[in-house]
């Protein structure tokens, strides 16, 4: 019933990098894990074995896959570029700029890209809990907690989207897939091929969408990013009712009753339903979007804060607050290095328990933790010492001069290093760097690697390379690149006891 399945704008990893200023001092040099999310040279199939069919579609398929180096389980989304007209290739592109600067634990995770003769090739993480919409059928509804659990999943993700002016545009059960098939209810968010990055000052007006879904103001080709926040409100009204608010026969039916934008509580199935639900549905559904709520307001409202209570796992937690508590990076490089293993490298299960603990202390479900609420958390253990903690903290771990931890930030600081820097993943993480297979790293090529689309001073690059090159032939061997990541793992602060 999709209206418009274009995909998404620009070169990989050019918009989201480039501002247009130079950096000429190694401090003012940030480096991000984003920035290995790159279009990687070399056939596909040389990196990864396929696995079973996950799903088909116009575009081409989606496939299980396996690093053939690291074992890492992935999926990947292959896309025919016979099926892409030119414009559909410009916004596949965009697609991809767009979810490179996604960075939040609700949201699906881009690893890295490549292209042949005839292909495209998305490599994201597997979720193995399958589609919302294939829930639903199977559930008729939710109850709800259980729905309310998932929408705030769903709010949070598209506010932290809002806040970085990016519109989803298409979101349904269709493009939420549930993490696991365990009964954790995570949630991700994808398919970002609808997506727009958006002026507040100004309107959109392509029509994007599918008919279930789409707010009324997109079919007048005139709408800003709360039509995201529409769509939100017919899923929460179809989990707990298990019919749509506005149907028909056909999309024109549909379509034709969502212009109308009349809608009902009536029925059997809603006699049980609270009285603060439906008014966050009929806050979502206000036809007038001027009037309509926001997503970050409706995290806030009465019902979602009565029905989800965060399960803090103290134990879980405090050893997280612990790991960010010794975190200690001297050099931009022993920084580029563990910001790939972490993020590229990592296992889904190493993960889990640092998402939970992120999520628990995120009290405003931004997909970022603010000094207020690193320090709301340290003040459990360290009482008054805490504000002056956090900000020694943020100093080491806010890698972006943000002011607040990110989602990505937190898992490369908290995720236990001896564990994670094993002789495998450094002989990885030093491949990426040297890329002639030379067997060191020259400044040039930690250049090619972290410099795309981005205006670094020359010297930079070198005082990168001096940073950890002990010997000063100009190039980091393996045996330096070893001993600079095994650093991490001196501490100088006593650990919280846990």
């Amino acid at each position: 019933m999709g209206i418009c399945s274009t995909k998404s704008t620009t070169a990989i990893g050019d918009a989201s990098r480039s501002n247009g200023k130079a950096v000429d001092n190694i401090n003012d040099f940030t480096i991000r894990t984003n920035d290995f999310i790159s279009e990687k040279k070399g056939r596909f199939r040389d990196f990864y074995s396929f696995g079973p069919q996950l799903g088909t579609g116009g575009f081409g398929e989606v496939r299980k896959c396996s690093n053939k180096q690291t074992g890492a389980i992935r999926a990947v989304k292959i896309i025919r570029k016979d099926t892409l007209d030119a414009k559909e290739k410009i916004r596949f592109f965009m697609e991809i700029d767009i979810m490179r600067q996604l960075d939040h634990p609700n949201i699906v995770r881009l690893f890295e890209v490549f292209q042949d003769e005839k292909r495209f090739y998305l490599v994201t993480e597997l979720c193995t809990g399958g589609e919302l919409f294939d829930e639903i059928t199977k559930r008729s509804h939710f109850s709800e907690q259980d729905a309310a659990s998932l929408i705030k999943q769903v709010l949070s993700a598209v506010a932290y989207c809002h806040s970085k002016n990016i519109c989803h545009r298409d979101l349904k059960p269709e493009n939420i897939l549930l993490d696991s098939n365990k009964q954790s209810n995570s949630i991700k968010v994808i398919d970002f091929g609808a997506s727009q990055k958006f002026d507040p000052s100004k309107k959109m007006n392509q029509i994007y969408g599918t008919a279930y879904y789409i707010a009324p103001e997109i079919l007048k080709s005139d709408y800003n990013e709360k039509c995201d926040v529409w769509s939100i409100g017919v899923i929460l009204f179809i989990l707990l009712s298990g019919r749509p608010p506005f149907g028909g026969e056909n999309d024109k039916e549909i379509l034709d009753s969502v212009k109308q934008g009349v809608f009902s509580f009536s029925g059997k199935e809603w006699q049980d339903i609270s009285q603060d639900a439906k008014d966050l549905i009929k806050a979502m559904l206000t036809f007038d979007p001027n009037q309509r709520i926001t997503a970050e307001n409706a995290l806030n409202h009465p019902w979602i804060k009565k029905q989800v209570h965060e399960q803090i796992d103290l134990q879980s937690t405090l050893s997280a607050l612990s790991n960010l508590r010794t975190f200690r990076v001297e050099q931009k490089m022993q920084q580029a290095a563990i910001s790939f293993i972490v993020s590229q490298l990592a296992s889904k299960d190493e993960m889990m328990e640092l998402q939970k603990a992120f999520k628990a202390l995120d009290k405003n479900s931004d997909g970022k933790l603010s000094r207020e609420e690193l320090v709301e958390g340290y003040r459990l253990i360290l009482g008054d010492l805490a504000e002056e903690e956090v900000d020694r903290i943020l100093k080491a771990a806010d890698t972006d001069g943000s002011g607040e931890i990110d989602y990505s930030e937190w898992i490369v600081a908290t995720t236990d290093k001896k564990r994670l820097l094993t002789d495998e993943k450094l002989q990885v993480a030093f491949k990426v760097f040297d890329k002639d297979g030379g067997g060191s790293i020259s400044s040039s090529e930690i250049k090619e690697t972290l410099g795309v689309g981005r205006n670094i001073d020359e010297r930079v690059w070198n005082e990168i390379v001096k940073e950890v090159d002990p010997n000063g032939d100009g190039e980091i061997s393996f045996d330096e690149f070893k001993l600079m990541m095994t650093k991490l793992l001196e501490v100088e602060i006593k650990p919280i006891e846990v």
